[in-house]
């Protein structure tokens, strides 16, 4: 029945500092709508999980963790320090592939993820 995630939606604090620093930090481009369209590449996948309200692998305070998949982990870690965005959580490997964590500007924990 589920084709796919038709988009994600959240409210800001700041609209312009947030779509400015996804822009930046992120490198996606944000259109005069507020959004951007961004399309599935063969063996790209999204995945829809819950966790416990208890489980600490995100702050237990966010109700929804973003996690966005990268070309190459190591790349994007040099493009973050080189416009000064710390990582909230150390690079980790596992099964699952490669990961790091920064902040946006409303203090919600994302997810970049290299598998």
């Amino acid at each position: 029945m589920i084709k796919g995630f038709g988009g994600i939606f959240w409210r800001t604090k700041n609209l312009e500092a947030t779509k400015k620093w996804y822009s930046e930090v992120l490198k996606i481009e944000i259109n005069n709508w507020n959004g951007t369209v961004i399309k599935p590449e063969l063996g790209n996948e999204t995945i829809f999980s819950f966790f416990t309200e208890n489980d600490d692998y995100f702050p237990t305070e966010q109700q929804v963790m973003l996690n966005f998949q990268v070309y190459d982990l190591n790349e994007t870690i040099q493009h973050l320090e080189q416009i000064g965005i710390p990582l909230a959580k150390k690079k980790e490997v596992s099964d699952f592939g490669k990961f790091v964590w920064i902040e946006d500007p409303d203090g919600r924990l994302i997810e970049l993820w290299e598998k």
